[in-house]
């Protein structure tokens, strides 16, 4: 079972920025693809950035232009670089494991604690 842990929330005024950790142990972290989740209260979690394995990222649309996605193997470590944020950005932000079945972009596994992001002036 892969554990995650989260870091680098907090409370930043909009137009701000934070940078987002996560660490994934006991697996081989390398050859997974990974993924943000994000959760607003009363909302779906969902899926807001992705990267494959190989480097190949994919953003939804509400945050395409504004977060970057990034990795680095070695330290078994994926970032979300988040610009230029928002009031509707406010939720907590969770890593998984990305699995693909039937075209969709789900987690693997149980989910870590997560990190609170809070944009508000």
């Amino acid at each position: 079972q892969v554990q995650l842990v989260e870091s680098g929330g907090g409370l930043v005024q909009p137009g701000g920025s934070l940078r987002l950790s996560c660490v994934a142990s006991g697996s081989i972290f390398g050859a997974n693809d990974m993924g943000w989740w994000r959760q607003a209260p009363g909302k779906q979690r969902e899926l807001v950035a992705s990267i494959t394995s190989l480097g190949r990222t994919n953003y939804a649309d509400s945050v395409k232009g504004r977060f970057t996605i990034s990795r680095t193997n070695a330290k078994n470590t994926v970032y979300l670089q988040m610009n230029s944020l928002k009031p509707d950005d406010t939720a907590v932000y969770y890593c998984n494991v990305v699995i693909i079945r039937a075209g969709v972009r789900l987690p693997r596994h149980d989910w870590g604690q997560g990190t609170q992001v809070t944009v508000s002036s």
